[in-house]
């Protein structure tokens, strides 16, 4: 198992609370506004944020063009399919019910990297997997018949989480000689490429000034997500195993769920909250060191 610093504990607390909080604010930014348009906003006002704090920071822009299709790749896994479908997802289901689909992500990472990848998991990670599944079925145990009128956004979320998985397992093996916040920088920058056209293909009809709750759903997402979460989740799920950097944002859709109850109304159930004691059980069986041990 795998103990984390400092560093990485503070920018998983700070990656859970905004992603976390992110999803009802995403569910107030697309009620009446084009879901594909709110995203490519957020990206043309949240990438060139990430462009200036690499500028700050001092971190070269230059990826070689060797790399370029290694790059490509992960943009497209990591970013291109999630971006686009989980935004159209949360359209048509309840922020809370759209973060717990995403975050089946955990489980499809696991299984893609002990079949695909061949990772050996210990019987920790295999329990936290099983538990941190065992709370995704809880909290939709009252959804299942709102989510059978609505297999669309079901399946549209169930890709985002899958696609993101593997994305996750290509960039933790990746070689590239190139800081995190670089390669992060560029597939933003491709991915606001992407959603651009989407928008301008998809929805150029449905275009409208947005409201002031829009426009505040975006700020959030330009400067939170796309300015520091997108890119803190890349530097975890670089640094620590597959496993490890899965698991441990499993209370993101727990924090999503209870947000959304708190500003939207949405009601919760027993299964909700025994769903919170599941998660943190999968987040201590892989992350919680093993005990050492004295001969």
């Amino acid at each position: 198992m795998h103990k984390l610093s400092t560093r990485q504990w503070t920018v998983l607390v700070l990656l859970t609370l905004v992603w976390g909080i992110n999803w009802p604010v995403m569910k107030i930014g697309v009620t009446g506004f084009p879901p594909l348009t709110f995203r490519m906003l957020c990206m043309w006002l949240g990438t060139p944020v990430l462009g200036l704090a690499l500028w700050a920071m001092k971190v070269p822009f230059r990826i070689e063009r060797k790399h370029w299709r290694e790059l490509l790749v992960l943009a497209v896994f990591n970013m291109f399919f999630w971006h686009g479908l989980i935004i159209v997802a949360v359209q048509s289901l309840s922020s809370g019910r759209a973060a717990i689909l995403g975050y089946t992500m955990p489980m499809f990472s696991a299984l893609l990297g002990a079949v695909v990848f061949g990772d050996r998991l210990s019987q920790r990670a295999w329990g936290g997997v099983a538990a941190a599944a065992l709370g995704v079925v809880l909290l939709l145990w009252h959804e299942l018949s709102n989510l059978s009128g609505r297999p669309v956004g079901v399946l549209l979320a169930l890709g985002a989480a899958s696609t993101w998985a593997l994305g996750t397992q290509l960039l933790r093996r990746t070689t590239m000689p190139v800081p995190t916040l670089a390669i992060s920088f560029w597939m933003a920058l491709m991915t606001t490429g992407v959603m651009t056209v989407l928008a301008f293909v998809l929805e150029s009809d449905q275009w409208h000034a947005p409201s002031d709750a829009t426009w505040g759903a975006i700020a959030f997402n330009a400067l939170l997500v796309f300015g520091f979460a997108q890119t803190a989740w890349f530097y975890l799920a670089r640094s620590l195993p597959p496993v490890a950097s899965t698991l441990s944002v499993m209370l993101i859709p727990v924090l999503g769920v209870f947000s959304g109850a708190l500003w939207l109304g949405e009601v919760l159930h027993w299964q909700d909250w025994a769903a919170v004691g599941l998660m943190m059980l999968s987040i201590a069986a892989v992350l919680w060191p093993k005990r050492q041990v004295v001969n």
